[in-house]
C-alpha cells in the first residue's frame, strides 16, 4: 500500500486485529457524542471489518487507523461513497494520545489519498449539526456547506481549496 505519512502521523488500513481499539474508541462517551450507536460487541466489529475488506478489495471505501509515528494507535479515519468526481470522509476519531496537530495532519492525509491516489477532485461530508468544532475546522480549511436537514450540515471541499489550506497551514505542521 502507498505510505501516507506527516510529520508526526501515518494512516494504515484497517486489520481484524483492530476491533478491540475501534471498539473502545467508539464506545468513548469522550468521543462519541457525534457518532452513529456501535453494538458493544467486540465480535460483531471484528465481523464489520471482515465484511468491510471486501468493499476495501473492490475500491469502494477504505478505513484507516491514525496512528502516531512511534505505533501508537490515536484515531480512525474513513473514505467512501465514492462518486464521479467526489469521495466522502468521515468515522473520524482522535483520542487523547493524538499529536498535537494530528486534526491537521490526518485531514490532509485524507485528502491526499482522495485526490493524490484516487484521483478525485472534490469531497463531500457531513457534520452533525452540534459538532461545531469540527464544523469550524472544515470551514477553515475552505469547505462550504452546500445544503442541511435537521440533524447535518453537508459540505463540499474542492482539491485547490485543500492546497490553498495545505500552504496557509503548513508552517503549522512542519
Amino acid at each position: 500500500m502507498m505510505q501516507l505519512e506527516s510529520k508526526t502521523l501515518r494512516l494504515r488500513l484497517v486489520e481484524e486485529s483492530d476491533a478491540g481499539f475501534i471498539l473502545n474508541l467508539r464506545m468513548d462517551e469522550r468521543y462519541n457524542n457525534f457518532l452513529s450507536a456501535v453494538t458493544p460487541d467486540l465480535e460483531s466489529q471484528k465481523q464489520w471489518i471482515r465484511n468491510y475488506k471486501s468493499d476495501e478489495q473492490a475500491g469502494k471505501q477504505f478505513y484507516f487507523i491514525i496512528e502516531r509515528k512511534d505505533g501508537k494507535p490515536c484515531g480512525t479515519i474513513r473514505v467512501y461513497d465514492l462518486r464521479d468526481d467526489s469521495f466522502c470522509w468521515g468515522s473520524w476519531i482522535l483520542n487523547q494520545s493524538k499529536t498535537r496537530y494530528a486534526a491537521l495532519e490526518s485531514a490532509f492525509l485524507v485528502y491526499e489519498f482522495g485526490f493524490g491516489h484516487l484521483g478525485f477532485r472534490k469531497s463531500h461530508f457531513d457534520v452533525m449539526k452540534g459538532n461545531k468544532g469540527v464544523i469550524k475546522f472544515h470551514q477553515r480549511m475552505g469547505a462550504v456547506k452546500v445544503s442541511e436537514d435537521d440533524q447535518n450540515d453537508y459540505f463540499e471541499i474542492t482539491q485547490d481549496a485543500v492546497e490553498h489550506a495545505m500552504k496557509v497551514l503548513a508552517e503549522k505542521i512542519k
